[in-house]
């Protein structure tokens, strides 16, 4: 059997068709493509999950820091007492806790002390510059991170922040890099 021919118009259609789709589909594309997507930059005090509601609260450590007990100057200029540690509770502090230094405060349940402090992050001693092995990198002001991609999207949990040592934790282990001196900068 022979095939039928088909007509000018016939051909025409088919054409015009043709590029109906595939303007369609390039139109497709452009769509997912973009997707209204915009550059970000990577400022760890920027950081956030939209899960997640952040209730960190950031300040001064006062004068009134105790043993068992810190006073915060909060970044809005409130002074609030936490309890570092109670009858079955301790905070888990790292960094140390100097009078001036900015820190980083999770709060924990409510005692018959006042709030417990979960966790305590002085913020003044991680500025500085980083090195392990294979990576190096600068935690700088605002807590801008330089130098080395270290940081990806993963998060990280401070393990133990030393004078010249910094354990960061994920779900992959624990990463040790240890404070550059002055000399070598």
């Amino acid at each position: 059997m022979k095939p039928k021919k088909m007509s000018k118009q016939t051909i025409k259609l088919y054409k015009t068709m043709n590029k109906l789709c595939w303007i369609f589909l390039l139109c497709c594309l452009i769509t997912v493509g973009c997707d209204n997507k915009k550059a970000t930059t990577v400022v760890a005090d920027n950081i956030s999950d939209s899960t997640e509601v952040d209730t960190t609260v950031y300040g001064k450590c006062g004068e009134g820091t105790a043993m068992h007990t810190l006073e915060l100057i909060t970044d809005k200029g409130d002074t609030m007492v936490y309890t570092l540690e109670g009858v079955d509770t301790c905070s888990d502090v790292q960094g140390g806790l100097f009078v001036g230094d900015r820190l980083a405060v999770i709060a924990g349940q409510k005692c018959d002390e006042g709030v417990f402090a979960k966790k305590v992050i002085n913020l003044t001693s991680l500025l500085g510059k980083w090195t392990s092995l294979d990576k190096s990198f600068e935690i700088c002001e605002g807590g801008i991170v330089e130098g080395g991609a270290i940081l990806s999207a993963d998060t990280f949990d401070i393990f133990s922040l030393g004078a010249d040592s910094l354990y960061l934790e994920n779900a992959e282990g624990i990463y040790g890099y240890k404070r550059m001196s002055k000399e070598t900068k």
